[in-house]
Formats: structure tokens, C-alpha cells, sequence
């Protein structure tokens, strides 16, 4: 829903990649259909999914040297005209991605130059830049540190809560999920264990039937949701 951040959890092979492919609709499901703003996502044309849907990968990568100005504007290609030049508009909100995302001072530089902290928050600028109404984010903090966790889930948060986008990103971080989510999805073998406020997701049978782990919950004074901790 637009305004929530919701997090997909669950043990590598669960299907938690694989269902975010089929949301970005790179593959068609078997079963049932996905639904985009009213409308089954196989009818948008390519252009049209990428004006409402924006995705941030695992791992930033550019395989040209684009400085990050560039990369991020490449974010606005769907809105440009048919000869793929940049307007006014454009770079305005090209610069406001930017802006946004702290990335507006090293502009003139490229990914290799930066940190991965730094790397991932242009890559979520690209993604704003495309102005979407839903962005799906796949691990986007596997390889960064506390610091920079902390920093992506918060961007996260404000995306889906002041910016009103539907914001659904898969993790491996069960604490830092449950901890700035409104919603946690459990997954195992391609199925949904779980679903909804992480204080009800957050359970001891859910997810040691989800890990295949004994686990602690410690409860945290003033956290609605207790430490998770395998034993």
C-alpha cells in the first residue's frame, strides 16, 4: 500500500528474489496475477512500468563510467521525449533525487570513486528520479555497515511515509526489518508464513519454522518488537 514500507524476509532459496522479479515483472508467474494500480502488469508496456515502478538492485553497478549527474538522470528516460534528451524538468528532478539522497555533492564523480554506502544511495536517486508510486529494493544493505544500514532503512521509512510511495524491500536483517517496517512478510519454499505488523510476524514458531533454528526473543525496553537472537 502506498505509504508503507514493507519488508520480505526469509532463508536464501525461500523464493524472496524470485517474487520480487515477478513484481517487477521480469517473470510471469504460474498462477494467479499481479495487479499494478488496477491494471495486470504484463498489459503496461515497458515504459509506461517504469513511470510507476522503480527497482534498486543487490550490488550498484554502472558498466559505463556515467558520473553520478548521469546515472541518476538516466532515472528520467520513461518521462523523456522520443529523441532521449533531457529537459529542464528533467534535470530539476534529477538535482531533487539528489538532493534527497545526499548524493548531490560528489554529482561529478563516479561509482567506482565512492564508498558502497554512498554507491546504494545513488542508486536509490536514480531510482526517485524515475518518480514512481511503488520502488522495490532487493538487499539493498547486504554489503554495507551499521552506519550505512541504519542510514538506507531510515531513507527507506521516508519514502513510504512522507514521499507516499509503496516501498517493498527484501532482507536478510530480521532486527533492523522488524525494527523500521509497517509490514513483514515471512517466506519459506515459496511460501508466505507470515504477514503483517512485525510484532505479530516476529514470533518464535514463525520463525524457527522459517530458519530451521532455535531462537531467543529479548525484549527490548521501549521496542514494540523483541531482539531476535539464534541460539
Amino acid at each position: 500500500a502506498a505509504g508503507r514500507l514493507t519488508c520480505v524476509l526469509g532463508p536464501n532459496g525461500s523464493g524472496k528474489t524470485t517474487l520480487l522479479r515477478c513484481l517487477l515483472g521480469q517473470l510471469r508467474p504460474q498462477a494467479g496475477t499481479i495487479v499494478l494500480d488496477g491494471r495486470e502488469i504484463g498489459r503496461y508496456s515497458p515504459r509506461a512500468l517504469a513511470r510507476l515502478l522503480a527497482y534498486v538492485p543487490q550490488v550498484p553497478r554502472s558498466t559505463f563510467a556515467f558520473t553520478v549527474r548521469e546515472l541518476v538522470l538516466l532515472g528520467r528516460f520513461a518521462h523523456m521525449g522520443a529523441l532521449g534528451v533531457a529537459a529542464q524538468q528533467d534535470l530539476a528532478v534529477a538535482r531533487l533525487a539528489m538532493q534527497m539522497t545526499g548524493t548531490l555533492e560528489f554529482a561529478s564523480r563516479t561509482l567506482e570513486e565512492l564508498s558502497g554506502g554512498e554507491a546504494q544511495c545513488v542508486m536509490i536517486a536514480r531510482a526517485l528520479a524515475q518518480q514512481p508510486t511503488v520502488m522495490l529494493l532487493d538487499e539493498p544493505t547486504s554489503h554495507l555497515d551499521l552506519k550505512n544500514q541504519a542510514a538506507i532503512y531510515r531513507m527507506m521509512q521516508r519514502l513510504a511515509h512522507e514521499w507516499e510511495m509503496a516501498v517493498v524491500c527484501v532482507s536478510h536483517d530480521v532486527n533492523l526489518a522488524a525494527r523500521c517496517a509497517d509490514e513483514l512478510v515471512l517466506m519459506r519454499g515459496g511460501r508466505v508464513l507470515a504477514a503483517g505488523r512485525p510484532e505479530d510476524v516476529v514470533r518464535r514458531e514463525a520463525l524457527g519454522q522459517a530458519y530451521d533454528v532455535d531462537i531467543d526473543l529479548i525484549e527490548v525496553p521501549g521496542d514494540r518488537v523483541p531482539m531476535v537472537r539464534v541460539r
